[in-house]
């Protein structure tokens, strides 16, 4: 045990912690393998074991309150490319059939989609452009 350097036991410790992150995907405990990293530096420059764990502490504490407020922030934020029925939200079609609130057809992102309009007192016509505001199953809830 004693033939081994310090720094040898920091990056041990750092490959202990990034294990389970790899695993678990816990930001926190990438922060503590960097620190392990700087702590295996300053003991490879021939730093003492008080230096060792301040730099540990030091770099683990200073990572995590840099990063968990981007990783929060990150989570917040709507995907930027939409795809599949969320990204049909929000276009416009054209009325094949007219379109009431028990049914029709409309064309959507060149396909034929069947439809009902969002309010059943309402009525599209033919060549009529809709928004479409919904998808539910296989039909577009158009106004």
């Amino acid at each position: 045990m004693n033939d081994i350097d310090a720094w040898v036991w920091w990056l041990i410790g750092a490959a202990a912690l990034g294990i389970p992150l790899v695993m678990t995907a816990m930001l926190e405990l990438g922060m503590l393998a960097l620190g392990a990293v700087a702590a295996a530096a300053v003991a490879g420059l021939g730093g003492g074991v008080v230096v060792q764990v301040l730099v540990f502490a030091a770099v683990s504490v200073a990572l995590t309150l840099a990063v968990r407020p981007l990783a929060a922030r990150h989570r917040t934020q709507r995907p930027q490319l939409v795809s599949g029925v969320e990204a049909l939200k929000g276009k416009q079609a054209v009325v094949l059939e007219r379109v009431d609130g028990s049914g029709g057809r409309i064309k959507l992102a060149g396909e034929i989609w069947s439809a009902r309009s969002l309010d059943g007192g309402q009525a599209y016509e033919v060549g009529q452009a809709v928004d479409v505001v919904d998808i539910e199953g296989a039909t577009a809830i158009v106004m």
